[in-house]
């Protein structure tokens, strides 16, 4: 190029646009949430008419405390799907929704009474569930403020709280409708107990951590019939008092054992006989520091109709409390995994001790109060006996959480009167409150339950008479499960699962709106008072004033006024478990509200993988009792979050990432990207590494649409060319289209959008920013109103109108930015995804094409190494030969290959290549020669031609020259 030729380049087509390299999140995400709140999208969705609704019901979070990040992930990936099933033609709705009652909010009212010195106990229930309502409301209003910031679009004006009246109302009706259908009854059975909070625990409210429990191996000797005493062993000495049976496994093999040798401090005597499962002798003679010989087999037949005497028989200050003969039980829950083979039975203590005294009319004790303690009376342990002691009061866990003192003192006693072989310790797995973090125990307690196996002549059998019938059936027949591992999980917890305990011993939920007759026993058949009439003005009367209204003086009377005499009857007062209450949410939302569905079915229940215990397990239990099936078609599971290192995130351990921290440095955008790209339904993993990670493959992708956006500078429809017209390479990016449209419906439909990101980020990133972008540069920067630069510009409008909704789902703040460069008015958010022709697809052109690459990608290789050399510094200024087979040749044809290679020319040759020729080994048949291109430097398209400086334009190409003539220059 000569000194003298002129500057052309303010005669690019150079990108365009406002749109900014650097994002700003941070700082601008805001303005968008009060635009998308001042132009009402989520209403303006709901006015488009005739669209199929689509209904993500939300598991209600808690009302308490800032979000943390697996809140974050929860709602974002709501959020994605509500979105997408929009864009996809439906009527997505979604209403948030918040738990408000229960033990953590009463809690934390609670300690702000013990921190001023007050007592519960003495303050009006009513004044204290109204401090309770309003300590949820606060946190209501703060977690709305901050999902919004998320970008969860949803009806945020509306949201349903289990606390509105309404609500109430409900809830107390879909318990009335069990006391009607017959499945309600009050139990006396031992359920998981909290000693710190004095409230009986439902499964999803325990968590499990490592424990150290007391062992013990305790003899209980034979009134008559058997040599030798029956060993027993036990984690929970502090059961002993209640014992009542001893369970053995009639396939088991046991033997009667002689204690031939004991070390000098071991409790076991020599000479004395031992009865236990042989397959276990051994750890109990190391475990009780004795040698034992076998002196015969013992048939588990030997063992029926034996009974024997309790450990504490006949011992002082006793009082006959344990004087009773305690019978051998056959138990099916008996091994010799562990243990002795025999299995101390405390039917108040424990499910399957529970069911076993109901198999054998062993009687229930009630010798632990709820704090654990001893009752007062109870011989030995109880206060009443040991007034005499420092700490005369018994308790298994202290008020702090801690181990009590009724462990310890049992194993003594029970040393004391020689019935003790061997005692030690076991860390385990053990159940704690998830409030609390305290060890829980398992007591009997009077509670009210629904029986799942009872039948129901309710109308709704079509899927079973019972509600468990009705859960599996569920289950198995009408509910997709995405992960589908999810349907064997939840369908083995119904399968096993005891009755639902429904009560819980507090002050802040909805009462078990119930009336029992004075006098009578729970199996009596007029125990429960049943009335229409009476169940409609308690639910009418909770629409009024709420559940409050239940503890105002004089409402018994009221309600029962003319129905009954009120003398004759006493008010439950027990309250709902919160369990229930957020499985009733399909009654009062999905029924009830003007954006629910008439079959009261959610499309979808998202939530994490312990939901299963949870949210999805009473939701499908309640469902089958009232409605006769479960309330969703279809249970979306994901995992937990971890740090990077995949460690639990904790407090304490100082690894926890808070949404708003990742918020205020990055923006939300970059968390829910952070969301797509991973498999949620796995645990995930998020630290500062990741998240870095993360903000990078944001910035590809925001740099692919700022190209776009900048390519389609003054891009109108006049410009626009028909697909037939295109040239191949706009015909494949449009086919590339086609088969994108199709994944990413159905990545969505699936709710895989780990899937849907990853193929538009290929897309963007290999296909368009490392291919297309780079070989149409030239004719979008350079040519004239050419064929080639128009239908160019026609495909990149196509790829934006898909791109930026495609991923409107997932980065919502960015690609209505994206948007608002292209149109001054409504959202991305208001439109649908783009219907793509399916002529676009092209199978055969994309073979061609994909041939075609692979011969590229070798000439780039070649050149690549010339550029490594310094032989060039770019690839203009190379017109390689490249030696292909005669079929390649002919797909290459006339297209202009050299514009695909980014070379000024190209030779096509179908020879033999010369040796030293370029190859790749995985690319077969190709080979390159690299020579230099002849001619000049076009000025303006940098191209090396031999016709430059022969045009009017001073050191121009052709092309160039005609436009720059075109442009009136």
């Amino acid at each position: 190029m000569c000194a003298d030729t002129p500057d052309y380049k303010d005669s690019l087509n150079l990108p365009k646009t406002d749109f900014p390299m650097r994002a700003g999140l941070p700082q601008r995400e805001p303005g968008w949430l009060a635009r998308w709140e001042e132009i009402g999208i989520y209403d303006r969705l709901r006015e488009k008419p005739g669209r199929t609704p689509f209904v993500l019901h939300d598991g209600p979070p808690y009302a308490n405390g800032h979000l943390h990040i697996g809140h974050a992930l929860n709602k974002t990936i709501k959020d994605m799907i509500v979105r997408s099933h929009q864009m996809m033609g439906f009527d997505a709705r979604y209403v948030p929704g918040w738990d408000c009652h229960g033990l953590p909010i009463e809690w934390k009212i609670e300690e702000q009474y013990r921190a001023k010195g007050l007592n519960k106990d003495e303050i009006d229930i009513v004044a204290f569930r109204q401090e309770c309502r309003a300590f949820a409301a606060g946190w209501v209003d703060i977690q709305r403020e901050e999902f919004k910031r998320l970008g969860v679009t949803g009806n945020w004006a509306d949201p349903y709280l289990t606390m509105d009246y309404h609500a109430e109302a409900v809830i107390a009706d879909e318990f009335m409708k069990l006391l009607m259908n017959g499945t309600l009854y009050q139990g006396s059975k031992p359920v998981m107990w909290s000693p710190v909070e004095k409230t009986a625990l439902a499964e999803a409210e325990v968590e499990y951590h490592d424990h150290t429990s007391h062992t013990i191996w305790v003899k209980f000797q034979p009134v008559a019939g058997l040599e030798g005493a029956v060993v027993i062993w036990t984690t929970t000495p502090w059961t002993i008092p209640q014992n009542r049976a001893v369970a053995y496994g009639e396939g088991i093999a046991y033997g009667l054992y002689e204690v031939v040798a004991a070390d000098e401090k071991a409790l076991a005597q020599v000479g004395e006989k031992l009865i236990l499962a042989q397959s276990l002798a051994d750890s109990v003679a190391t475990a009780a520091k004795a040698e034992l010989k076998l002196i015969r087999d013992v048939a588990a037949s030997e063992f029926a109709g034996v009974q024997l005497a309790h450990p504490f028989r006949g011992i002082e200050g006793g009082a006959g409390e344990w004087d009773f003969d305690v019978p051998m039980l056959p138990g099916d829950h008996v091994t010799d995994d562990a243990g002795t083979g025999f299995v101390h039975t405390a039917p108040s203590h424990g499910d399957e001790d529970y069911q076993l005294g109901l198999k054998f009319g062993i009687p229930m004790t009630y010798n632990v109060m709820e704090d654990s303690s001893y009752r007062a009376d109870l011989p030995v342990f109880g206060a009443n006996a040991r007034a005499d002691q420092e700490k005369p009061v018994l308790r298994v866990i202290d008020p702090d959480g801690k181990e009590g003192g009724a462990n310890v003192e049992v194993l003594r006693t029970l040393a004391r009167v020689g019935g003790l072989i061997a005692k030690g310790k076991l860390k385990h797995s053990y159940p704690h409150s998830w409030r609390s973090k305290a060890p829980v125990i398992y007591r009997n307690t009077p509670q009210w339950f629904a029986a799942i196996d009872r039948a129901m002549d309710d109308g709704m059998g079509t899927y079973g008479d019972t509600i468990r019938q009705r859960a599996l059936t569920s289950i198995e027949e009408l509910v997709a499960f995405t992960p589908a591992t999810g349907r064997n999980r939840l369908h083995s917890m119904i399968q096993n699962r005891p009755d639902w305990v429904l009560s819980r011993q507090r002050a802040w939920g909805v009462p078990l709106t119930c009336f029992v007759k004075v006098d009578a026993k729970p199996t009596d058949a007029d125990f429960l008072l049943r009335n229409d009439t009476l169940n409609a003005r308690i639910k009418d009367a909770f629409e009024v004033d709420g559940a409050d209204v239940w503890y105002q003086d004089g409402f018994k009377a009221k309600m029962l006024d003319g129905i009954v005499n009120p003398d004759d009857y006493r008010q439950i007062f027990d309250v709902l478990d919160v369990w229930f209450d957020s499985g009733s949410t399909h009654a009062f939302v999905l029924r009830d509200r003007a954006d629910g569905v008439p079959d009261q079915i959610a499309d979808v229940y998202l939530e994490g993988t312990d939901q299963h215990r949870g949210w999805f397990h009473s939701s499908l239990l309640q469902g089958s009792a009232t409605i006769g099936r479960a309330p969703y078609k279809n249970v979306v599971t994901h995992g937990f979050t971890l740090d990077e290192k995949g460690m639990k995130m904790s407090k304490s351990l100082g690894n926890t990432i808070v949404p708003q921290a990742v918020i205020d440095q990055y923006g939300a955008d970059i968390l829910r990207l952070w969301v797509a790209q991973a498999d949620y339904m796995s645990d995930q993993r998020i630290g500062p590494e990741i998240l870095k990670g993360t903000a990078d493959s944001y910035r590809r992708l925001r740099n692919t649409m700022r190209y776009i956006l900048g390519a389609l500078d003054g891009y109108t429809d006049a410009e626009a060319v028909a697909p037939a017209d295109m040239p191949e390479l706009e015909r494949w990016v449009l086919h590339r289209l086609a088969e994108l449209d199709q994944q990413v419906r159905a990545g969505y439909a699936a709710f895989d959008f780990q899937t849907v990101f990853q193929a538009v980020f290929n897309f963007a990133t290999v296909d368009l920013s490392a291919y297309y972008f780079d070989i149409r540069k030239d004719a979008l920067y350079c040519d004239g109103a050419t064929l080639t630069r128009r239908a160019a510009r026609t495909v990149m409008d196509a790829l934006f109108q898909r791109l930026t909704t495609w991923l409107a789902p997932v980065l919502v703040f960015t690609m209505e930015e994206v948007w608002l460069e292209c149109f001054t008015e409504g959202s991305v958010h208001l439109v649908d995804f783009p219907a793509t022709p399916g002529d676009w697809l092209d199978e055969a052109l994309a073979a061609k094409w994909a041939t075609i690459r692979q011969v590229r990608r070798t000439v780039t290789g070649a050149l690549e190494i010339e550029r490594q050399a310094k032989t060039i510094g770019a690839s203009l200024e190379a017109a390689p030969e490249v030696y292909v087979t005669p079929e390649t040749a002919a797909l290459i044809g006339d297209l202009d290959f050299a514009d695909i290679c980014i070379t000024s020319d190209i030779a096509i040759k179908t020879s033999a290549a010369p040796e030293g020729a370029f190859r790749i080994a995985d690319v077969a048949d190709t080979a390159v020669v690299f020579a230099m291109a002849a001619g000049e430097k076009c000025g303006r398209c940098w191209k090396i031609l031999p016709d430059v400086g022969t045009h009017s334009h001073p050191g121009t190409c052709a092309r160039c020259d005609a436009a720059l003539s075109e442009k009136g220059l």
